[in-house]
């Protein structure tokens, strides 16, 4: 069975926005209430925060699928609805978020770090709210805002001091079981460790985390044996320990040749040239491996490397190790910038940036793209002629209209507000006036009506003026 998951994908779906209430305040002897309709609640999000009591992606492996709920919708009474409750979902320290694509959207590092991986939907508004001085009774509200959906993919990279890197069954295991109080399973047989091990290991006054990196072979950087799965837990730490294999039982195998191909695959994986490296030549208890070490001690301390020898069965050379990993990581630590204090980064608005854009298509269908009329367009309730009508007054304020006459759009031309796979399509007729407090009854929008004859329209117009004479000819003065 699976007990550790450093790779997921994630479907997430914020919560829904409550949709608005048209209500009218109904009491004896007051017939002329007027509107008291409530807002929707806000929809729940969905956060990713970093809790150092989780060390595995499991539990999204296993339910990968997570919803926040849905806001409430608002009642009569002025009574808004009840926001919905956020989806808190606690990763472990060192998560990175992308998306389907591999862009990087989020790197969560240290206790109590959030990101909003999918924003909840705004509430509608209640006719309340959308009453005005020429409004003054609404006879609908908006409905609420869908909720952000999406995949994400979340990995687990790492977070220690000290990474232990080497072949299979070079003692990595052995060694941090006693460096620190790790429990890591060890069997005298290649890729014992499938999973990276973690331990606390404490050197003079430096307390620091180590690390045993499984599965480094050759061709490991292209996804030979473990390596490409495990290689990502090596970028974080500050300090690299290659511990070589004294007294490895394959004749094509010896420390020189181990080192150089570790180090290649590293080089190959990129971003680790510039951490310190140590070498441990372990298992010098047995007489072989003792020998050995001392024939390629000179030749590694000629490329530069300090040298180490250990045996984690005989306990030799641990003090000496640990102490000098405590003090390159101690130097680690203090040449790292200090952390800022949180920072709130402005983007204004460019000054011509209208918030939205119209495109003629290929196949002379208008696409109108834009948050604000996107967002409006959800929140509309297309079986209330009186909220159609309100759209339109919005688009025509925001100045889509007039950017459609721009683009070319004629009467009757098929517009289309949001992406292929989510649009309202609808035939444009440009409008003269705009206002939905233009109304007739309540719930209906004139300019929704079929379009009369010209020749129609005169003899209307025409007989408003007979009738406005008539009227006229009967008034009698005081």
């Amino acid at each position: 069975m699976t007990t550790f998951v450093d790779r997921v994908e994630l479907h997430i779906a914020a919560g829904n926005g409550g949709h608005g209430c048209a209500s009218v305040h109904r009491e004896k002897f007051k017939p002329l209430g007027g509107p008291d309709g409530g807002n929707g609640g806000r929809g729940g999000d969905v956060l990713l925060v970093v809790d150092q009591s989780v060390t595995t992606l499991l539990d999204y492996h296993h339910s990968p699928h997570r919803k926040a709920t849905n806001g409430k919708p608002g009642e009569g009474g002025n009574r808004s609805g009840k926001d919905g409750g956020d989806l808190v979902l606690p990763v472990p320290d060192g998560t990175v978020v992308l998306d389907k694509q591999g862009n990087v959207l989020a790197d969560l590092v240290g206790e109590g770090t959030s990101y909003v991986a999918a924003q909840g939907g705004r509430g509608g508004l209640g006719n309340a709210a959308l009453a005005s001085a020429r409004r003054k009774a609404p006879g609908f509200a908006l409905l609420g805002e869908p909720g952000r959906t999406g995949d994400v993919v979340l990995e687990l990279k790492t977070v220690a001091d000290v990474a232990l890197v080497g072949y299979p069954s070079a003692g990595k295991s052995s060694l941090i079981s006693v460096l620190s109080a790790a429990k890591p399973k060890i069997a005298d047989y290649p890729f014992t460790t499938l999973v990276p091990n973690l331990g606390v290991v404490t050197g003079g006054s430096t307390v620091f985390t180590m690390a045993d990196v499984p599965g480094l072979i050759p061709g490991a950087s292209q996804g030979k044996g473990l390596g490409l799965e495990f290689l990502r837990h090596v970028e974080r730490c500050s300090v690299l320990v290659h511990v070589l294999d004294t007294a490895t039982l394959e004749s094509d195998r010896d420390p020189l040749s181990d080192l150089d191909a570790i180090e290649a695959e590293l080089n190959e994986y990129g971003g680790l040239a510039d951490r310190p490296r140590l070498v441990v030549l372990n298992k010098i208890d047995v007489p072989d491996g003792k020998d050995l070490a001392e024939m390629v001690r000179p030749d590694l301390e000629a490329r530069g490397y300090r040298v180490f020898e250990a045996s984690a069965v005989a306990h030799t050379g641990l003090k000496e190790l640990s102490f000098a990993l405590a003090e390159l990581v101690a130097a680690a630590r203090a040449a790292k910038p200090k952390e800022e204090a949180t920072r709130i980064v402005i983007r204004p608005k460019a000054v011509d940036d209208a918030g939205f854009t119209v495109k003629r298509e290929e196949d002379g269908l208008f696409r109108v793209r834009g948050e604000k009329p996107e967002r409006w367009v959800h929140q509309t309730d297309f079986n209330n002629d009186e909220a159609v009508g309100y759209l339109a007054d919005r688009l025509n304020r925001l100045g889509v209209e007039e950017e459609l006459v721009k683009a070319g759009a004629r009467s009757g031309d098929g517009v289309a507000i949001g992406p292929e796979e989510n649009a309202v399509v609808f035939d444009w007729e440009p409008t003269v006036l705009a206002g939905a407090e233009m109304l007739g009854r309540r719930g209906e929008d004139h300019r929704l009506e079929a379009p009369r004859p010209a020749a129609q329209r005169r003899r209307d117009r025409q007989a408003e003026r007979d009738e406005a004479d008539q009227e006229f000819d009967g008034f009698e003065p005081f």
